[in-house]
């Protein structure tokens, strides 16, 4: 069964969403400031969160950065779009705004936990890429694409957030863990023989750069 935590500070809101998400075969745990989320969460480790901005002691926006390698989905009654982009761009997987429908809701949830390996899997499928990090092999649209250590550790982190900006920050922070050959300089290179190599087989350009910010994987999803 898989577990999300609601952190919102409204009890009719987040009543309404764990009537929802359990009706859905969902766990669901329940934190009501950000200073409560991060004790929660000392303990239990949730596969996706939903997450209010503004929330009493600390808010949405500080315990974000602390909620790595989770799923967030923020639920906020905020419509600004530069506020979204930041967030987005912070680490957030989706952002959906108050009011909203229910059905939407359940979806985008759906669609986050398809994108995550089980624990066991080292194989993540994103619409018609598949990747298996035990021999770092990688097929599009059932053809194989030889990379190097490098290119498949920037792919996984992209199909990771698949039709999401990723900053370069982000990418050269995740990348630095098992990749120290990729830097600044020759990330460029790396997203450039990568953007060949995915071309070469589909003849489409799936990565993109948005200029000043970083990149996205656009794929669809199958």
């Amino acid at each position: 069964m898989k577990t999300i935590a609601v952190i919102e500070d409204d009890i009719y809101i987040g009543n309404l969403l764990q009537e929802a998400l359990s009706g859905e075969g969902y766990s669901v745990l329940r934190a009501y400031s950000g200073t409560e989320a991060l004790l929660l969460l000392e303990k239990q480790r949730p596969n996706l969160i939903l997450l209010d901005l503004m929330l009493p002691g600390l808010s949405g926006e500080e315990i974000l950065p602390l909620l790595r390698e989770i799923p967030v989905i923020i639920v906020s009654a905020k419509t600004d779009v530069n506020d979204k982009a930041e967030l987005l761009l912070k680490g957030a997987a989706d952002y959906i705004t108050k009011p909203f429908e229910i059905k939407e809701l359940l979806a985008r949830i759906t669609v986050q936990l398809r994108r995550q390996p089980s624990p066991c899997d080292t194989r993540l499928t994103v619409g018609n890429l598949c990747l298996d990090s035990r021999d770092r092999s990688c097929t599009l649209s059932g053809c194989p694409v030889r990379l190097t250590r490098t290119e498949f550790a920037i792919l996984r982190l992209l199909a990771e957030n698949a039709n999401h900006v990723i900053s370069k920050s982000a990418l050269l922070d995740s990348l630095s863990l098992d990749t120290p050959d990729c830097t600044e300089s020759s990330l460029k290179v790396h997203i450039s023989n990568l953007r060949q190599k995915l071309r070469e087989v589909s003849g489409e350009n799936y990565i993109e750069a948005v200029w000043g910010i970083g990149f996205t994987l656009s794929l669809p999803f199958s």
